[in-house]
């Protein structure tokens, strides 16, 4: 009995230490997963809720912006612009990069 005590609480450590050392890189490997090193290609500007299931959305890609109508059924492009030019938000002294 004593033996499997020692086991289970030598075990059982080293076994939480293995799923979160898995867990963290895991996620720390998925982070740089399609990514380039100018950023992401396509970001989301804006969503609107229209009904249950339907939605507009504005998408930002490669200096255009796109209305989207995202249903159940897929995605329909509506329009396409020019993109607006971004607000330039400062960093704080205290945030890291």
């Amino acid at each position: 009995m004593g033996w499997y005590i020692a086991k289970l609480l030598l075990l059982l450590p080293l076994l939480a230490g293995l799923i979160w050392g898995s867990l963290w890189l895991a996620r720390k490997v998925q982070g740089g997963v399609g990514t380039r090193e100018g950023g992401k290609a396509a970001r989301l500007v804006e969503t609107t809720m229209l009904a249950p299931g339907m939605r507009l959305a504005v998408i930002e890609f490669h200096g255009r912006e796109i209305l989207v109508g995202a249903s159940r059924q897929g995605l329909v492009r509506l329009a396409e612009a020019e993109a607006r030019p971004r607000a330039v938000q400062p960093i704080a002294a205290n945030e890291e990069r």
